[in-house]
């Protein structure tokens, strides 16, 4: 009815300046940033590819969108999203789903919807994520984490007790299996029975990536949890290459090195050497000294040793007030050893029984002291690279402290832990939202690094998230009132945020 090129003409009418009024002061800017980075990676047009709309009242797709932005601005259950936080915000608006919609069923459903989508998801991301920001995925960083459960889960067989990485070895756990690149930008993960060691996820994991990604010419790295001969011939029989952390008990075979002075400085308090490998050929050991590492570890031994020597002196005096059997006092040992196991290799304990009455006393092994000291501070990297510096190696190695960054922020960012739900596949679902959250945080930290802002997103983050909407309420002469619904006008530092991220801020949305 217009020409394109032709503004319409303004219209004027008389306001009641005492009367006007601002209403329904929303959140804006977290769940509008999120939407900025989900654009970003296309992912909501990977949505609607594999969820197409069908007979439902709210496309699947956009549903999962809610979930995603939710656990990036807000991490919470679906009942709190669904009674409390969705209609506090301006999602209704920025996604067009009205707050009557969203229900806790409705968010559940979609859950269900979303885990048979995992590999299609990761797969785009994966790509879109190396176009985006020219990543390379030569190195490929693997970390085992765990998340713990409130309930008694009995009706999913991968909640299960080990060892807690959490401290919370009463509730039942899943672990977490996740390959990130050496930037820290995940690719892919995979969920493990709660008592599954880590080194028996190594293969299954490695053997995955491999089946979406291809081999190519990729160098894996893991910490010594993931260490072990039967892998090692794994990646050996594929021609796969690794670096990998070595147990602490290989150090022995390389005494000799230890004691040699031809190390190599990489920083002050920091000295690495290349060795060969004693049994392999085709492996090579890089022997690792840390200054810093040395003096904690020199303290703890101290602490160790000094606790013992209290617990077994006043396990000997003990002794000589009353009379205990042989086997009690056998276990009091054993359980003082246990407790400071740093230190036990130090003692030799004897504990012997006559008159009726036992007696305890124990010696300090001076040999293994001299071996403690020679090797504090000391750990070794083992590799099938051949090609590399020892510097090089270790640098590779040490970015393995990105997959560990990615297991802080799911767990006290994204809130990752505990896990409320009980069924299987939303457990899945929880923990593939998380990783969806991940994404658009990583998203913003890798703009923000290009941008020249830093290594801070959740700074961002949080500043960007004090930008709210309202309604501004016009009344008229005519008695009609004229509602808008307006953004606020961001802080000179928001300003600053927006621009460099090359994003523009909308001055009004749709009410």
């Amino acid at each position: 009815m217009f020409d394109a090129d032709t503004k319409p003409e303004p219209q004027w009418v008389e306001i009641d300046t005492a009367n006007i009024r601002v209403e329904n002061q929303l959140d804006f800017g977290g769940p509008w940033l999120a939407l900025q980075l989900i654009h970003k990676l296309k992912f909501d047009e990977l949505l609607e590819i594999v969820m197409p709309p069908g007979r439902e009242d709210i496309p699947w797709s956009k549903m999962a969108l809610v979930l995603a932005i939710c656990r990036l601005c807000n991490p919470s259950s679906e009942l709190y999203i669904a009674e409390h936080y969705y209609k506090s915000t301006a999602i209704p608006e920025l996604l067009g789903i009205p707050a009557e919609k969203i229900y806790d069923e409705r968010l559940y459903r979609a859950l269900d919807k979303l885990v048979p989508h995992k590999k299609s998801m990761e797969k785009h991301l994966k790509d879109r994520l190396g176009t985006v920001f020219d990543l390379q995925y030569d190195l490929l960083l693997y970390d085992v984490t765990s998340t713990y459960f409130e309930g008694q889960c009995l009706g999913n067989p991968m909640a299960q007790r080990d060892y807690s990485r959490d401290k919370r070895s009463d509730c039942k756990q899943v672990c977490i299996g996740l390959v990130v690149s050496k930037c820290g930008m995940p690719l892919g993960y995979e969920v493990f029975e709660g008592n599954k060691n880590d080194v028996k996820t190594w293969q299954e994991i490695v053997t995955k990536m491999e089946a979406y990604y291809g081999k190519a010419d990729r160098i894996w790295c893991g910490d010594r949890g993931m260490m072990s001969k039967e892998n090692i011939e794994f990646m050996k029989s594929g021609n796969r290459k690794y670096i990998i952390g070595a147990s602490k008990g290989t150090l022995k075979k390389f005494e000799r090195q230890l004691l040699q002075e031809n190390w190599k400085t990489l920083r002050q308090g920091l000295e690495v050497k290349l060795c060969q490998s004693p049994d392999d050929d085709r492996e090579t050991y890089i022997l690792c000294r840390s200054q810093d590492r040395r003096e904690k570890e020199k303290a703890m031994h101290q602490r160790f040793e000094q606790r013992i020597d209290i617990a077994l002196e006043k396990l000997r005096s003990g002794c000589e007030k009353r009379k205990y059997k042989k086997e009690t006092i056998d276990r009091r040992v054993g359980s003082i050893m246990a407790k400071n196991s740093r230190a036990a290799g130090l003692f030799e304990v004897e504990v012997k029984e006559a008159d009726g009455r036992t007696t305890i006393s124990w010696t300090k092994k001076e040999n293994w002291r001299a071996w403690a000291k020679l090797n504090e501070g000391c750990y070794l990297l083992c590799t099938n690279v051949t090609d590399w510096l020892a510097e090089d190696l270790w640098h590779a190695y040490i970015q393995l402290t990105e997959a560990e960054a990615v297991f802080r922020i799911h767990k006290s960012d994204l809130k990752i832990r505990p896990v409320w739900h009980q069924k299987k596949d939303w457990v899945l679902a929880h923990i593939l939202v998380c990783f969806l959250a991940y994404v658009l945080w990583k998203t913003l930290h890798q703009m923000a690094k290009a941008a020249g802002l830093g290594d801070e997103p959740r700074r961002i983050f949080d500043e960007l998230s004090k930008i709210s909407v309202v309604d501004v309420v016009l009344p008229t002469r005519k008695n009609v009132d004229i509602r808008r619904r307006c953004v606020g006008r961001p802080t000179e530092h928001q300003a600053i945020l927006l621009s460099r991220l090359g994003l523009d801020l909308p001055g009004q949305i749709k009410s």
